[in-house]
């Protein structure tokens, strides 16, 4: 390899490095953010958290080294071009198109690991985020109480609150219960909770010292009790069929389901996200090979408003992908060209700008 190829490589994967884990550290931050806000409104388990913020990161690799790559080869030419570093080298003999082969040799390899991701990885990802959900949905209220926090399910038929528990037995201290049930609307308050499992694997919730309150709203009816003790018995919703449940709810998601399904299924939805997975790894070649001659900038001018418009044609090219998998989602548009139109556009896009970058002008009379 020529010495132009290797300091090209070597400062295109020095940038893509720099960037990607930026980007990296950017998502993961806004990420937890949501995801712990989620947990302490009881959406999701705390425990959870670390592995949907792992899950979720996988899924948004492709479209992270999409962009690194694109921003990485962009930087790359733009210093070469203000630093004057291009004039050494085109005296040398060569020309723009001698990018070419230095950044394919970055890009390709960074094109397979998006397809591996968006056609292997990030369904399997995806099943994973939405298992963790409908898994979590099947614990049981008590299983999700945190104390200190308000917890609504049974869509807001239940309400919990909850105490730091008092004693060793119990998993909950004090704890306030709202209910409403068949037209009855009551509260009950314990000194403490926990979990019983019997002999024959029945789980009982056992209150302990307390009162419980009934009353039917509009009316005078009222009912009052105390209790030294209170056990309910605990509907299951664990185990191995809840589990496989779990699985089958969460490949019915359509971006978790995997590409053999996909293709038997064969409705616009499916195809819609077959175009999705194979349009990243084409669009993160198409970006790569554009950033050589968008990055070819007059040193004299500003910089600011060359890399803007790069910035605008890239989210451009993303913003027409996403349409076409919407147009192809709603039948609006056939598989056959949503699944090359843009990409088409964009490398002839590539290359007429390829042709004004090294037409040579005529001298002026």
């Amino acid at each position: 390899m020529s010495l132009f190829k290797k300091s090209v490589v070597g400062e295109i994967t020095s940038h893509a490095g720099v960037v990607f884990s930026t980007l990296v550290i950017v998502w993961l931050s806004v990420l937890l953010i949501r995801l712990l806000g989620d947990a302490a409104s009881g959406s999701i388990g705390a425990d959870v958290v670390l592995g949907l913020a792992a899950f979720s990161t996988i899924t948004a690799l492709p479209v992270v080294l999409s962009v690194s790559l694109f921003i990485a080869v962009l930087t790359t030419v733009t210093r070469n071009y203000r630093e004057s570093e291009m004039v050494v080298w085109f005296a040398s003999g060569l020309s723009l198109l001698d990018w070419l082969r230095p950044v394919l040799r970055c890009a390709v390899p960074t094109s397979i690991l998006i397809a591996v991701l968006t056609l292997q990885a990030s369904p399997w990802a995806y099943r994973q985020i939405a298992e963790y959900r409908q898994r979590y949905e099947q614990r049981s209220d008590l299983s999700k109480v945190s104390a200190g926090q308000f917890l609504e399910t049974s869509g807001g038929a239940r309400v919990f609150f909850a105490e730091e528990p008092k004693a060793p037995d119990d998993e909950l201290g004090t704890v306030f219960l709202r209910l409403n049930e068949d037209g009855w609307l009551s509260v009950v308050s314990a000194d403490g909770v926990r979990i019983e499992n019997q002999d024959n694997g029945d789980r009982f919730l056992v209150l302990g010292e307390g009162y419980r309150y009934d009353f039917k709203p509009g009316t005078p009816e009222f009912r009052m009790a105390e209790f030294e003790r209170y056990g309910a018995r605990l509907e299951s919703r664990g185990g191995e069929e809840a589990l496989k449940q779990a699985r089958l709810e969460a490949e019915n998601v359509v971006k978790a389901r995997p590409l053999g399904a996909l293709l038997e299924d064969g409705t616009d939805r499916s195809r819609a996200q077959i175009m999705w997975r194979l349009a990243l790894p084409l669009a993160a070649l198409n970006l790569a090979l554009l950033a050589i001659p968008l990055g070819a900038v007059n040193p004299r001018l500003g910089r600011s408003g060359d890399l803007l418009l790069a910035g605008l044609i890239a989210l451009l090219y993303m913003n027409l992908i996403n349409l076409s998998r919407s147009w192809i989602g709603s039948g609006s548009l056939s598989f056959g060209i949503g699944v090359w139109a843009v990409h088409g556009v964009f490398a002839l896009l590539t290359a007429w700008l390829f042709y004004v970058r090294m037409r040579i002008k005529a001298p002026k009379q």
